[in-house]
């Protein structure tokens, strides 16, 4: 008798109805570890598993985000809302954030329960317009109905929105009435006469609302009267009232911050001697990066270097659950405007006992980094430490100093200091080339302002090789950071970027095929082919519209408590750990890792604690850069109000139906030119193609074609700017076709689209 055992039969793998059936059941938790064990699928078979995922959400079938799988449309269980309406039932009514509804179409029915649902005899119905973090739970709809999530809260991101920030105007009927600053705001708001005090045509006021009888009628009381629109502090404070930044420090966190002693050295490691400096823009004020490298002694190691990067040791102040942590929390990080900085620490702190200001004792959380000559890593370790910078050097100075200009500051650091940091840098540079990051140069506008606060220049500045080792050295450190958690398996958050969606890769090959430049249609895995890309368009005409293109494919970076890898920097393994004066997502990387060699200070949070807390910081991160980007808008329209009817050179840089958007050559501004300004022809957008063509004509405009236009209109207030279009087009035809009637050029969409 054979008494060998028959081998075991593997399950087979489930139908795409049952994975459907399964995300179904528990939306939000379902991922591809979850689905495998579900249906006991194992070793290999989980190579098919994932090919029959992928093959699903090619066919629209699913979604996959965050390690996640669901439906199409489905909401993950945490997310960012805002409270939209109420029914007639008394219910607050939610919609997500982040959705997009010509991508995503109608949003679902959130509706939030608990403490926040209301009464109708409620005049002013607290929360509308409020944002908040909550977990949402999908009800099932029965007999055939859609379902609805129900929305419990983990926290509010903003008060309610019973304040408004406008400019006074005065009416026709001689009445004083609030022109509110956010152009989707449709409430007409009447200034009360009591109060009123020094308020002028064209100053800028804060008001609270309260009702009136008639509906959609809105009396206000002024709160703040911030003075003309067009002063010195105008633009930024329209941002912050727009995008509820908190602004604000409450007297306990001040209290606190004001409490904060001196660090004593005790066990730290002292590295005071070692000459560390600093190396940021010329204007910055907090300083929370030291570095500093020379050539490894090791024997064993030649041409290597060894690279410290120290970092202000922020959470030895900022303890777990104080009212400290919790604003900066809230806050999530800082946001740099012009004209000034809406911190997320008290400046007690962020300019003070934290900011790794030169000759300074300070306390900080180091890593020591051993690299070979072909700037391979070979080991790492992290250290509580004391150290004293000995100089904060800018960029352009640092710069100058490697180019053969040294100044009085950057002379005697030159051969001890500046040329060890290149030498390292150097060899960084040949592991970084061989990695493949994506090669995109994102270039930022600089606004210049004046002492009395206006705007002397807008400025694109160079990139230098100052700006590329410093990014360089925090990108190893961050590395780091995340290795060194991971291997003490302590929970973090992880900076993810995902790989582009493939919708975005097939449009993307389409429109470069339009000129003769090949991409496969397929799964991108690493920045490699898209780096080819931009290799053989350097230097060539469309160079910076393929550029331009490429950047709009990518997916957007945000925090996860999963480790999704970085796709841009072409890394398994990334977290933010080198701005904790300035980013939250930062200070709980400091507080892991200092749990690792203070063990008075144990980290006791957990992943599903961070889950809700990387949602949030990645919504206070695009909060704060929508806010900078406006704040820039506004000042470049008040820069260039006094230039109307002036030429510019520009580009194309955007295309919808209904218009083309230029950006200008010096200033970075960018405005309008309404498709229905274009009077001489029809002009159809061929969205594949990335161009506009007349119907009669022939005429072309191409995304990235460089044009000159004149300045039409400026509105500083909203940021927006109209132009008109003086450059021809690019002839396609030998022979005018039959110009089509101008009334098909009627009900064109105008306006500035979402960036």
């Amino acid at each position: 008798m054979n008494l060998a055992k028959a081998p075991r039969k593997k399950p087979p793998l489930p139908t795409e109805a049952e994975i459907l059936a399964f995300i179904a059941e528990q939306p939000g938790h379902s991922g591809k570890r979850e689905i495998a064990r579900a249906f006991q699928i194992k070793g290999a078979a989980r190579i098919e598993l994932k090919r029959m995922l992928r093959s699903m959400a090619d066919k629209g079938l699913i979604e996959t985000r965050r390690k996640r799988v669901r439906q199409p449309g489905q909401l993950p269980n945490v997310a960012t809302v805002r409270v939209s309406e109420i029914n007639d039932d008394g219910e607050l009514l939610c919609v997500p954030e982040d959705w997009d509804n010509e991508a995503e179409g109608i949003p679902p029915l959130i509706i939030l329960v608990g403490k926040e649902r209301h009464t109708q005899k409620e005049t002013t119905p607290p929360g509308l317009g409020a944002r908040l973090l909550v977990r949402l739970n999908h009800v099932h709809g029965g007999h055939g109905m859609p379902g609805h999530y129900e929305a419990r809260t983990i926290r509010a991101l903003r008060t309610a929105e019973n304040r408004a920030m406008g400019i006074a105007r005065h009416a026709p009927d001689g009445s004083l009435r609030l022109e509110p600053i956010n152009k989707k705001e449709r409430r007409e708001l009447i200034l009360q006469a009591d109060g009123l005090g020094n308020v002028k045509d064209g100053d800028l006021i804060e008001v609270e609302l309260s009702r009136t009888g008639t509906r959609h009628i809105w009396r206000t009381r002024i709160i703040e009267n911030h003075g003309h629109v067009e002063g010195r502090h105008a633009a930024s404070l329209i941002a912050i009232s727009e995008h509820g930044l908190p602004h604000i420090f409450n007297e306990e966190t001040l209290a606190q911050a004001k409490a904060a002693k001196p660090v004593s050295l005790g066990t730290r490691e002292d590295l005071r001697e070692l000459q560390l400096i600093t190396i940021d823009p010329a204007d910055a004020r907090d300083r929370d990066d030291a570095i500093w490298a020379a050539p490894d002694d090791d024997a064993a190691n030649e041409g290597g270097h060894k690279i410290i990067v120290a970092i202000a040791d922020v959470a030895h102040f900022v303890e777990t659950g104080t009212k400290l942590d919790q604003e900066a929390q809230k806050r999530g990080n800082s946001v740099y405007f012009p004209d000034r900085v809406i911190p997320m620490l008290p400046e007690t702190l962020s300019n003070g006992l934290c900011s790794l200001n030169p000759k300074e004792d300070r306390a900080a959380l180091a890593v020591e980094m051993i690299f070979d000559a072909n700037g391979q890593k070979k080991r790492h370790r992290f250290m509580r430490s004391m150290i004293s910078t000995k100089a904060a050097l800018a960029y352009s100075q640092a710069q100058a100093a490697i180019d053969g200009t040294p100044d009085d500051i950057t002379q005697p650091l030159l051969g001890t200091v500046l040329q060890p940091l290149w030498r390292a840098y150097q060899a960084l540079s040949k592991a970084r080339d061989k990695r493949h990051p994506l090669e995109l140069e994102l270039p930022e506008r600089k606004i210049k302002l004046g002492d009395d606060g206006h705007i002397e220049d807008i400025l694109i500045p160079e990139r230098l090789d100052a700006h590329k080792l410093v990014e360089e050295f925090m990108i190893q450190a961050n590395i780091c950071a995340a290795e060194t958690l991971e291997k003490a398996k302590l929970p973090l958050i992880y900076r993810a970027h995902e790989t582009p969606p493939l919708e975005k890769i097939e449009s993307l090959a389409e429109f470069l095929q339009s000129l003769n430049i090949k991409l496969a249609k397929t799964q991108i895995r690493t920045p490699e082919p898209f780096n080819n890309i931009l290799k053989k368009v350097k230097n060539l005409e469309v160079e910076h519209l393929v550029h331009e293109v490429v950047l709009r494919s990518q997916s957007r970076a945000f925090y996860s408590t999963h480790n999704l890898g970085h796709f841009g920097l072409n890394l398994s393994h990334y977290a933010h750990f080198t701005s904790p004066i300035r980013r939250y997502a930062d200070l709980c990387v400091h507080r892991a890792l200092s749990s690792l060699s203070d063990k008075s200070k144990p980290y006791t949070i957990t992943k599903e604690q961070l889950e809700p807390i990387a949602e949030h910081i990645s919504t206070t991160e695009r909060r704060a850069m929508v806010a900078e980007y406006e704040t820039i808008d506004r000042l470049c329209a008040a820069f260039l109000s006094e230039q109307i009817g002036n030429r510019f050179e520009g580009r194309i840089s955007g295309m919808t139906r209904g218009a083309m958007f230029i950006e200008l050559s010096h200033t970075g501004a960018d405005g309008i030119v309404p498709v229905s300004s274009l009077a001489h022809d029809y002009f159809r957008y061929d969205e594949r193609r990335k161009l506009m063509t007349g119907a009669g004509t022939g005429e072309t405009y191409r995304l990235g074609d460089h044009v000159e236009v004149r300045l039409e209109e400026a509105a500083p207030v909203s940021g927006a700017l109209r132009f008109k279009l003086l450059s021809p087009g690019t002839a396609t035809k030998s022979k005018k076709a039959k110009k089509p009637s101008k009334r098909k050029n009627k009900g064109k969409r105008k306006g500035k689209p979402k960036q």
